[in-house]
C-alpha cells in the first residue's frame, strides 16, 4: 500500500505561481494529504499565532482547519519574485488577507513551499 505522503500521481505545480490554484482545487476538495504534498517535508507554515514545522504538524493544522472550514474563495495571484530554484509567491483573498510564500524548485521536477505565512492583514 502507498502512504499517501508517498503518492506520485498528484499533480504538481509547474512553476510556483501554480501552488496557489493547487492549494485551493485541494482546501475545497477537503484533501488534506494532498495540501501537505504542497509542503517540503521540513517546511514551515504560520498563520497567526500558529507555527506548524514539518509535514506532521502541517497535516494536523489543516486537518483541523478544514473540519471547521468548508469553502475557500480563489485568491488573486501575484508574480512571484524568482532567483534560481527559489520564488517568492503571494496571493490576495477577496477579503484583503494576503498570503506570502517561499518556494523551491525540486530535483525531480516541480515546485513545493518551503515558507508559508498564511495570514497578513493589511492596516487600514
Amino acid at each position: 500500500m502507498t502512504h499517501p505522503e508517498t503518492r506520485t500521481d498528484r499533480e504538481t505545480a509547474r512553476e510556483p505561481q501554480d501552488l496557489a490554484g493547487l492549494f485551493n482545487a485541494r482546501a475545497n476538495a477537503g484533501d488534506v494529504e494532498g495540501l501537505v504534498a504542497l509542503y517540503e517535508p521540513d517546511a514551515v507554515l504560520a498563520a497567526g499565532k500558529v507555527v506548524a514545522s514539518g509535514h506532521a504538524e502541517i497535516r494536523a493544522f489543516y486537518a483541523d482547519l478544514l473540519s471547521r472550514r468548508s469553502e475557500f474563495p480563489a485568491a488573486e495571484v501575484l508574480p512571484p519574485v524568482r532567483n534560481g530554484t527559489l520564488a517568492m509567491t503571494f496571493a490576495r483573498l477577496p477579503n484583503g488577507t494576503i498570503s506570502a510564500e517561499v518556494a523551491r524548485e525540486q530535483p525531480e521536477g516541480g515546485w513545493r513551499w518551503v515558507i508559508d505565512q498564511l495570514k497578513i492583514k493589511p492596516q487600514g
